[in-house]
């Protein structure tokens, strides 16, 4: 292995990754919700977090509605 190496040479290219980065958000989340998606992750070795979007991005996929009826 060299101890220097010349990157000069390289060509640079878009990282084609890029546009499917995640962002970084806060919400507030029952705890109920969070025990839930954590045992989740304890069962299958996905980080509950990552669990949590599949979920999301499942939803999306699916263009499920939830039904929302607030009582007094």
């Amino acid at each position: 292995m060299k101890d220097e190496y010349d990157l000069s040479a390289l060509k640079t290219r878009k990282n084609p990754y890029a546009s499917k980065l995640k962002e970084s958000v806060t919400m507030r989340l029952s705890e109920d919700v969070i025990a839930y998606f954590k045992n989740l992750a304890e069962e299958t070795g996905v980080p509950y977090q990552s669990l949590i979007n599949l979920y999301l991005r499942d939803c999306v996929a699916t263009h499920k509605k939830i039904d929302i009826n607030w009582h007094a």
